[in-house]
């Protein structure tokens, strides 16, 4: 993978630089890129233009009280203004292949790369808000409110969004 060279930011005593933020959240903030895009190149450059607008706002760096959801909604917004432009059904083949183990055999891979094309196909049937709190919780590092701050809802707000995006989506899968 390409990263981001992070330039040297002054920041207030006591607040992360720029260099900092990109060691520790890069890796985190490209696992959401590619949740929304599922095309690793474009999660990449996402990840690239989340620090690009930190370093536009790195006045506003002592002022973060919590970094970690800040940056995910940066990254977050980024990707989504991202996906509006490509379709996921265009990158659905690749990434499901992607997703499927490399030790199997050829034809359960094939198999199980449907599959997988299909859980992306329901998944993308969920409506909006459904659909990004539950790529938001799969990746199983952003707490309840943590994904509250990124998409702008209280936490009970997002359990219910969760609960019937799950549900929908057995439902779906079981047809």
């Amino acid at each position: 993978m390409r990263w981001f060279a992070a330039e040297r930011v002054e920041a207030a005593p006591g607040c992360m630089d720029v260099a900092e933020l990109v060691r520790d959240y890069s890796g985190l903030l490209y696992r959401v890129a590619l949740s929304v895009l599922r095309n690793t190149a474009e999660a990449e450059d996402v990840v690239q233009d989340t620090f690009v607008r930190v370093l536009q706002q790195k006045e506003k760096l002592g002022a973060v009280v919590q970094v970690r959801p800040w940056l995910v909604r940066i990254c977050w917004n980024l990707a989504l203004d991202r996906r509006r432009r490509v379709r996921p059904a265009q990158m659905d083949e690749v990434f499901a292949a992607g997703l499927v183990a490399v030790e199997i055999a050829a034809d359960r891979a094939m198999v199980e790369a449907g599959r997988m094309r299909q859980v992306l196909g329901a998944i993308e049937k969920l409506p909006g808000r459904e659909r990004e709190a539950l790529l938001l919780s799969a990746m199983d590092e952003l707490s309840m409110a943590e994904i509250a701050a990124v998409l702008g809802r209280s936490e009970s707000s997002v359990r219910s969004l969760l609960f019937r995006a799950r549900t929908r989506l057995r439902e779906r899968l079981a047809e």
